[in-house]
């Protein structure tokens, strides 16, 4: 049995009511929940929040609200593993083999991966398998802006090409498979033996500022609306 939780507070400050803010005429949130439920993996989608109205729009669109969010994990600095603690206290466990943590701002992400995801946390045995994607620039070779002066962080690598590095990646914020048993005995998000799956930056946006909520909206736009 699995379950997708959707973590969907009320309080964004940076963009106001993001979860639920106009995105190609539907809540941001709508898309994780289509998401989720389209994808036919999910016994139960669950959307943890602490507003009546993000309940009601989400029970719109198909997912479950068994409970509302405590406040003292709905705040700034609630950090998502207590949030999906929480949300498994309030469900019957039981016959639950994995959770899969869905961000209401992966409007972009497509199904696929997040299948891939699933098949990979149970073909490795894995504690977790995120989704990640390559950084567009060499991390490498970062610099750092002190007023209007900037210099190299890594100075050492400032003649390099950037065709000298290794490529990395970072969390895409979108998805966690998390093998239940395992995930409340660590209650780690990123625990030791984690796997991941590799989505093309297309597919990618985190969506914190209206400059990120814009390129979101050109992402899908191109991926989903030719």
């Amino acid at each position: 049995m699995n379950i997708a939780i959707i973590p969907a507070r009320a309080g964004s400050k940076r963009i106001k009511n993001k979860n639920i803010k106009s995105f190609f005429g539907k809540p941001l949130i709508f898309y994780s929940i289509k998401l989720a439920l389209k994808s036919k993996l999910f016994d139960r989608v669950i959307v943890s929040t602490d507003s009546k109205k993000i309940a009601k729009i989400s029970k719109t669109f198909g997912a479950e609200v068994p409970f509302l969010r405590p406040k003292n994990i709905s705040n700034d600095t609630a950090i998502t593993s207590k949030v999906l603690i929480h949300a498994v206290s309030k469900i019957e466990t039981k016959k639950i083999n994995y959770i899969c943590c869905i961000y209401p701002t992966a409007a972009i992400l497509k199904i696929r991966y997040l299948k891939k995801g699933f098949q990979m946390i149970k073909n490795f045995n894995s504690d977790c398998c995120l989704g990640v994607t390559e950084y567009d620039f060499p991390i490498q070779r970062a610099m750092q802006l002190k007023g209007n002066t900037t210099n190299f962080y890594w100075p050492k690598n400032k003649n390099l090409r950037s065709q000298s590095f290794q490529k990395l990646y970072h969390d895409a914020a979108q998805f966690y498979w998390l093998n239940l048993k395992k995930f409340l005995k660590s209650k780690e998000l990123y625990p030791k033996k984690m796997h991941a799956v590799k989505i093309p930056r297309k597919f990618v946006q985190d969506i914190d500022e209206m400059e990120d909520f814009e390129i979101a909206k050109i992402k899908f736009k191109s991926n989903y609306y030719k």
